[in-house]
């Protein structure tokens, strides 16, 4: 019954390891950072330059122009705009008065 008992801890252990570990499998070169890097920079975000009051702002606005940027050379097309509405209608004032005004 104990090495039952060590062998499920055991299996067990080695099913939780495998889980934390789950990755992508694709890593990042160091050329792809240099050339993201480079990117920024041509969007107007340059590194070090001393503006740390302003860093989350800086560096969001040139991802972002880095974004529509490499979205217009996609094969899948532009951006859609349009609105979208989720959740159940509104009630009306005279179907809520009905069910909650005595």
């Amino acid at each position: 019954m104990k090495s039952l008992l060590k062998a499920v801890v055991i299996v067990a252990s080695l099913a939780a390891s495998a889980t934390v570990f789950a990755q992508s499998s694709t890593r990042i070169t160091r050329e792809q950072v240099r050339a993201e890097l480079v990117q920024l920079e041509q969007a107007g975000y340059h590194v070090g330059d001393g503006d740390q009051a302003h860093y989350p702002d800086a560096i969001q606005a040139a991802e972002a122009r880095v974004a529509a940027q490499n979205s217009n050379v996609s094969g899948y097309g532009g951006n859609a705009i349009g609105a979208s509405e989720s959740g159940r209608p509104a009630v009306s004032k005279a179907d809520w008065n009905a069910m909650y005004s005595r």
